[in-house]
């Protein structure tokens, strides 16, 4: 399976408690829900498109209590991404949730050895194993260099604080986008699929005249 992160996030980085006020307070975020003046059926759309591809998925702990509590209460008839989320294996990575307490079954606990545990999960048959959220599990997959695809949604507002999808300190990489990848919605929400290029270091050039002529040069 490739193994793709799958994020919302603000014209500043910040993927920090998008769809409500209380869906993560941490560190004193008070700029939850910014993302719902902006939701769409353009951008369900998208997203579902997003699950159609999942055959599993991996989760950190604190998205996996969050969307726990939420998606197995969506019923209706046909809700795709209730279906997926309710139905397909889920991994979660904890050193503290219990089997008992991971009830929104299938689920498995992983504990320790992640890296190791993400490779295995990859070499199972099937299309995607999906990341949704899980700020701290999408740093640990970039620096190991795990992560197949990343698919964004990026929305036309500065939060201004909270957690960033590469926050400071992150290890540098360069990605690709395949034609018809990038988009613009209705209403200025930009969709991107990016394919990871390098990791650990990016090109650089300079801008030189050559002949009268302001030029690019690649380094």
């Amino acid at each position: 399976m490739l193994l793709s992160v799958n994020v919302f996030v603000s014209l500043d980085g910040i993927m920090q408690g998008p769809g409500a006020p209380d869906e993560d307070r941490s560190g004193g975020f008070d700029r939850g829900g910014w993302l719902v003046p902006h939701a769409s059926v353009h951008t369900n759309e998208v997203v579902e498109g997003w699950f159609r591809e999942a055959d599993a998925f991996l989760f950190g702990r604190t998205s996996y209590g969050l969307l726990g509590g939420y998606w197995p209460k969506v019923t209706a008839p046909g809700d795709l991404i209730a279906t997926k989320l309710n139905t397909l294996p889920k991994y979660v990575v904890s050193k503290t949730l219990t089997d008992k307490d991971a009830d929104w079954s299938p689920t498995t606990v992983l504990r320790t050895g992640i890296v190791d545990n993400v490779r295995r999960l990859k070499g199972l048959p099937g299309k995607e194993l999906q990341v949704h959220g899980s700020w701290k599990l999408v740093q640990a997959l970039h620096q190991a260099g795990l992560v197949d695809l990343y698919r964004l949604l990026q929305y036309p507002v500065v939060v201004g604080t909270g957690k960033r999808l590469f926050p400071d300190g992150s290890t540098s990489a360069t990605f690709a986008t395949s034609e018809g990848s990038a988009r613009v919605l209705p209403g200025g929400v930009v969709s991107l699929t990016l394919t990871p290029t390098t990791l650990g270091v990016i090109s650089a050039g300079a801008y030189t005249v050559d002949r009268g002529r302001s030029t690019p040069v690649a380094q």
